[in-house]
């Protein structure tokens, strides 16, 4: 009876949680999400700044991964990044910068979903006759149904979609390098022009950051992840280390083989590039495929930010409604919420141009990102301080710095608009956390997570 009674137990804890390949899977597919695809024609009026950006944003984001394995690793129990600035740097530290987090997430799946239907109208022309926005707003609300079924349902749809989202990937590495052998004459056809200047560089590299955010993806779901203190710090290294050799391999190629302004149009620049360099029409079938990472990316986001929802919900910084449960383990409310509130940023980005449209929220995602990049940094410097559990080293010190370094620098290139945006976003969730914190004190014995 009680060796039956706790093998049910340990089953139900199973459906509910993830390992190495889920993890990984999180970092690989929200990393590899629709940036690749459309960034190509944000960054194209930035020339060669674009791929000195590229480098540089590779670099940190090596670094940001060994941040947040060092925290996974010293703090396995502490359920993601909000405990690790909770027990470094604060209760009040953690809050603003998971909440400028929180909001990230749902503007993040309003691009992606802006991103998808640009790729859709390639692979099925007549949807180009339609109102994209509507489109979107069925993608999204077709996703965020698939994650009301529970974390294994969302994290299995991830591991597929991540596989198949490789292909298009490789059919541009292939392409480029066929060009290479074939017709080395074609990249040098049409160089940009744009001079290569300091402010131009942190520029498009801040813009490119967009495209590499997610490495901290294995680590937000924390709580559901077997054996945290081993496999979150191995996913988040080989998902960084894979999307980032896949974004060297494939970055340049649109930028040097498509004319500049050409590729600042584009709508989907991978699409124009296999469509001109391969076979007629092939664009349609490599649309397709960035169709579907699209969604998986957006799949990955959506089941993130109702963990992270769930997550600080527990922790009694948003209303403890948020972290209710349907009988799939699922967050019901949290999922609808965010997907509601990623909804509202569909409908008001569709004033602009699609690409403007995507530019735009990747900016704004950026800069509400950067808070929490921040923190964990110096949640490893106070660690290290500590010499706490593998933090005492220089290896740990030497994340932790270049980290903190790189995250300094994209604030100052980010530009004032987007920093605007971003204390904005901070400012906007104090009321809340006064709250919160107002309806703690009176009510002691509210259950909150340490």
């Amino acid at each position: 009876m009680i060796a039956t009674t706790r093998a049910k137990e340990t089953g139900a804890r199973n459906e509910r949680t993830i390992g190495f390949w889920t993890c990984t899977a999180l970092v690989i597919g929200n990393v590899i999400g629709m940036g690749i695809f459309v960034l190509p024609a944000s960054l194209a009026p930035y020339g060669f700044n674009a791929l000195i950006g590229w480098v540089i944003v590779l670099v940190g984001c090596l670094a940001l991964a060994r941040v947040f394995s060092h925290l996974a690793h010293a703090l396995p129990a502490a359920g993601g990044p909000y405990g690790y600035i909770r027990q470094t740097l604060g209760e009040p530290s953690a809050y603003l910068a998971l909440w400028a987090y929180w909001v990230s997430m749902w503007l993040t799946n309003a691009a992606l979903a802006t991103g998808v239907v640009g790729y859709m109208a390639v692979v099925f022309p007549p949807l180009g006759a339609l109102p994209p926005a509507p489109l979107a707003l069925g993608l999204l609300a077709a996703v965020v149904s698939v994650n009301l079924f529970g974390v294994r349902t969302g994290g299995g749809v991830q591991i597929v979609t991540t596989a198949l989202k490789l292909l298009p990937m490789l059919a541009i590495a292939v392409l480029g390098a066929w060009l290479l052998l074939t017709a080395p004459a074609s990249y040098t056809a049409h160089l940009p022009t744009t001079p290569i200047t300091l402010g131009a560089v942190t520029a498009a590299a801040t813009i490119a950051l967009f495209a590499m955010l997610g490495i901290e993806s294995a680590s937000l779901p924390a709580a559901r992840v077997d054996a945290p203190a081993r496999t979150i710090p191995r996913a988040t290294m080989i998902g960084t280390v894979l999307a980032a050799t896949v974004y060297v391999i494939v970055s340049a190629v649109p930028l040097l083989l498509i004319r500049q302004h050409e590729l600042a149009q584009a709508n989907a620049p991978f699409a124009l590039l296999v469509d001109r360099f391969a076979v007629a029409g092939s664009g349609r079938w490599l649309a397709l495929f960035v169709v579907i990472s699209g969604l998986g990316a957006l799949n990955g986001w959506t089941l993130l930010a109702g963990e992270l929802t769930r997550t600080m919900a527990e922790r009694g910084v948003l209303p403890a409604m948020l972290a209710r449960n349907n009988r799939h383990g699922a967050p019901t409310l949290a999922l609808l919420i965010t997907g509601t509130l990623a909804a509202a940023m569909i409908a008001m980005s569709y004033s602009k141009s699609l690409v403007a449209a995507f530019t735009f929220i990747t900016r704004v995602v950026t800069a509400a990102n950067l808070p929490l990049y921040l923190c964990c940094s110096l949640a490893l410097l106070v660690l290290w301080r500590r010499r706490s559990t593998g933090c005492g080293t220089r290896r740990a010190l030497l994340a932790a710095s270049s980290s903190l370094l790189f995250v300094v620098l994209a604030f100052v290139g980010i530009g004032r608009e987007p920093f605007v945006y971003a204390l904005g976003l901070i400012a906007a969730g104090l009321p809340l956390y006064a709250l919160m914190r107002l309806r703690r004190r009176a009510d002691p014995s509210a259950k909150v997570l340490p």
